[in-house]
């Protein structure tokens, strides 16, 4: 049998950023594998992600993104427990308004702490 699994479901992946990242944010796909690394950056507000940045990273580095489970995530406003959650500005979580639900939230959050997440 050959095997066709890139990735199996709920691993972290190593990473190759395109911008600098920051820890506990999410991050998207930003250009094709490079290195036999997939490439990421910062994600858009109320777009899909790739998953959320383990490590501040600077342009070039590895990092690990973790894509699925519980993670700590940087609120960008106040978020209640099991309010779905939206990327915000700067990869921070939101309450969602009209975006993408990428998750919700096991413990509520304000500004710039951190808040549980449970990814989509």
């Amino acid at each position: 049998m050959t095997n066709i699994n890139v990735y199996s479901p709920g691993q972290d992946v190593t990473a190759q950023a395109t911008a600098t990242l920051t820890a506990k944010r999410a991050v998207k796909i930003s250009g094709n594998r490079s290195g036999g690394s997939v490439q990421v950056a910062p994600a858009d507000a109320a777009g899909r992600i790739f998953g959320i940045a383990k490590d501040d990273t600077a342009i070039g580095d590895l990092v690990s993104v973790a894509r699925a489970g519980v993670v700590k995530v940087t609120a960008g406003g106040s978020i209640a427990a099991f309010a779905e959650v939206e990327v915000g500005t700067a990869g921070k979580v939101v309450t969602k308004a009209s975006g993408v639900a990428i998750g919700y939230a096991l413990t509520a959050a304000t500004t710039d702490t951190d808040a549980e997440i449970s990814l989509a």
